[in-house]
């Protein structure tokens, strides 16, 4: 099955950005949905973006205009660009591919922190 590796957590300041990557162990197929989950202490995971078979993305209200999902086919990874992040956004971020039929993988996660 697939395998996902999320990396490019860490620790940064209120303002800052973040790259978050997301490895796949096999070829991402173009009729894959590609999406990003966080999770806060105490808190359901919870949707903040994904992009799907068809190309389109969509974004949480919460990140609109200060987060991006892509692609990048050639190294078989998805991207979250994080811009202005706030404290709020403190959580563990889970990478998440869907296949059309529903069958769905996680990665493990990947702890970001925003800091004053």
């Amino acid at each position: 099955q697939v395998q996902l590796v999320e990396s490019g957590g860490g620790l940064v300041q209120a303002g800052g950005s973040l790259r978050l990557s997301c490895a796949a162990s096999e070829t991402i197929l173009s009729i894959d949905t590609m999406g990003w989950y966080r999770q806060a202490p105490g808190k359901q995971r919870e949707l903040v973006a994904d992009i799907t078979s068809a190309g389109s993305t969509n974004y949480v209200g919460a990140v609109k205009g200060r987060f991006t999902v892509s692609r990048d086919s050639a190294k078989n990874t998805v991207y979250l660009q994080m811009n202005s992040l706030k404290l709020e956004d403190t959580a563990v971020y889970y990478c998440n591919l869907v296949r059309p039929w529903g069958l769905s993988f996680w990665g493990h996660g990947t702890q970001v922190t925003v800091s004053s």
